[in-house]
């Protein structure tokens, strides 16, 4: 059937997400200041005008994740799609880990709302959302910013956040190379051993801590993990190159790298430093990547979509 379509323009800003920050395997997730901006129309054909990174791949109409899926959405609940020009702005590196599939699909779970005119609840997006994705850690950090700890349970999905307003800068190392997320989660064991199993708890209980507490001096210990890093190493070369750097401050009272982490399934790497950033930052993370032109993105913590 065709719905009574809301028509008013709806406008978002999703952020890209980096989940897991070591060792919150599928749990935990943080929202980055770097966005996925749409400004929405009904039209009578489907249509993207795309600026930013990746323009060419995110005005592609077919198999493009955003409209698939609000077009999903509806159709499952019996409605016919609107057609919609979208005018898109994207600043979120596709295929590094950074949570550029969780920020589409939960765009198009908006769209499908808003145009729906579905009514949903914050809680029946999200749950929506991250039934389709398959684990809530990117979608619900997006959706809700800052750090959060998210648990899907035969009840539905409970989430946590904090550190919205943490000051601490978030710094991205981009290697050439893209990795797939499916490959990624390929690499890993079917069963670990007890010993690694309680030190992610414990690392993990540390990670919450620090956001929740702004302690920035745990996260050299809270960001250590067992269960997906060491077997992703060799698809992602530049994670053991970088780990280091938390043994190395710059000098002594000055800011240094706080923590350390694949950013998602990799292969980018996420690190957290103070404020301010020392000026030579940069410097030291292409001297222990052994690539002078790795690209580096300067971003903060984002709150969330808006």
């Amino acid at each position: 059937m065709t719905a009574a379509t809301q028509s008013k323009p709806l406008h978002l800003r999703l952020p890209a997400t980096s989940a897991n920050l070591g060792p919150g395997f599928d749990a935990v997730g943080l929202a980055m200041a770097l966005y996925l901006t749409i400004d929405a129309t009904v039209a009578e054909d489907f249509r993207i005008d795309a600026t930013g990174r990746n323009a060419d791949l995110c005005a592609e109409l077919e198999n493009n994740l955003i409209l698939t899926t609000y077009m999903d959405v509806l159709a499952v609940r019996g409605i016919l799609a609107p057609g919609l020009h979208l005018r898109l702005h994207n600043e979120i590196p596709l295929g590094m880990g950074c949570g550029s599939s969780a920020s589409a699909l939960l765009a198009g779970v908006l769209l499908a709302n808003h145009f729906g005119n579905l009514n949903w609840t914050a809680q029946q997006i999200l749950e929506e959302a991250c039934g389709r994705e398959g684990h809530p850690d990117n979608v619900a950090a997006c959706y809700l910013g800052g750090m959060t700890v998210s648990s899907i349970t035969k009840d539905g999905l409970v989430t946590a956040t904090c550190g919205q307003e943490l000051n601490w800068n978030l710094l991205l190392a981009l290697p050439s190379a893209s990795l797939p997320t499916k490959k990624a989660r390929a690499l890993l064991p079917d069963r670990y051993s007890r010993e690694d199993a309680v030190a992610n708890i414990q690392a993990t209980a540390l990670l919450v801590a620090a956001f929740a507490q702004g302690r920035g001096d745990l996260l050299r210990t809270a960001m250590q993990d067992r269960l997906h890093q060491p077997y992703r190493a060799k698809a992602c070369p530049l994670l053991p190159l970088l780990l280091p750097l938390i043994e190395k401050p710059e000098k002594p009272g000055e800011p240094s790298i706080l923590g350390v982490a694949l950013s998602g399934a990799g292969p980018s790497v996420l690190l957290i430093a103070g404020n301010p950033v020392p000026s030579t930052i940069d410097d030291r993370i292409r001297q222990a990547a052994q690539d002078q032109g790795l690209e580096i993105i300067h971003t903060t913590i984002s709150t969330g979509v808006l």
